[in-house]
């Protein structure tokens, strides 16, 4: 079944929907277009207001730009993925923080009690995981509304860069994100799944 799409019912301008959805794409090249510090704040500072359970927030990034770090970053990634980060203006490494929990003083102060219930809950891990991935979208969405593009990836080796880059720390990486000004290497854009393809009805 062909999408029908009702534009009428859809609240953000046009222009807008287009920057973060029908026309954006992900990058596999960039140009040299340098990505700020002030990029940087501005895209935490919108992805930082959507849901997490219980405003949990685990979500941490950790930037490169070229040097030490990023090659480093670049000696744990699938070879297929090294050229386009060696050449991205800054790569993330997003993560989950284990101990979210030591946090909720400050994201939940009307719930003390949330700090210790987290603290001795046997699935803080997988919490703190799957509310970081929901972040993540919630990121990626922010990256395009600076005017950037982004090109997530998840070849690489989790342990070993844990190890490299959060030893002694509770951040667990989840994925690489080149990000930038879109290079002109786009291939046409995919086919998506239909309304009827991924919806029921009860």
């Amino acid at each position: 079944m062909t999408d029908t799409t009702t534009p009428d019912l859809i609240t953000l301008h046009p222009t807008a929907q287009a920057q973060l959805f029908t026309d954006a794409r992900t990058a596999s090249t960039f140009t040299d277009e340098p990505v700020t510090d002030a990029h940087l704040r501005a895209i935490h500072d919108l992805a930082k207001y959507p849901p997490t359970a219980s405003n949990t927030q685990p979500l941490r990034v950790f930037y490169t730009r070229p040097g030490d770090a990023r090659d480093r970053l670049i000696a744990h990634l699938s070879p297929t993925n090294r050229d386009k980060t060696v050449a991205a203006p800054v790569v993330a490494v997003l993560a989950a923080d284990t101990d979210f929990h030591e946090n909720t003083h400050r994201t939940f102060p009307t719930r003390p009690e949330l700090r210790d219930a987290f603290a001795t809950h046997p699935d803080r891990e997988a919490m703190a995981r799957f509310n970081a991935t929901l972040q993540i979208g919630y990121w990626l969405l922010a990256v395009r509304a600076a005017g950037l593009a982004a090109g997530p990836m998840a070849g690489f080796d989790n342990a070993g860069v844990d190890r490299e880059f959060f030893t002694n720390t509770t951040w667990r990486s989840l994925l690489v994100v080149n990000i930038g000004k879109p290079g002109p290497d786009a291939f046409p854009r995919l086919p998506r799944l239909d309304y009827d393809d991924v919806v029921r009805h009860a």
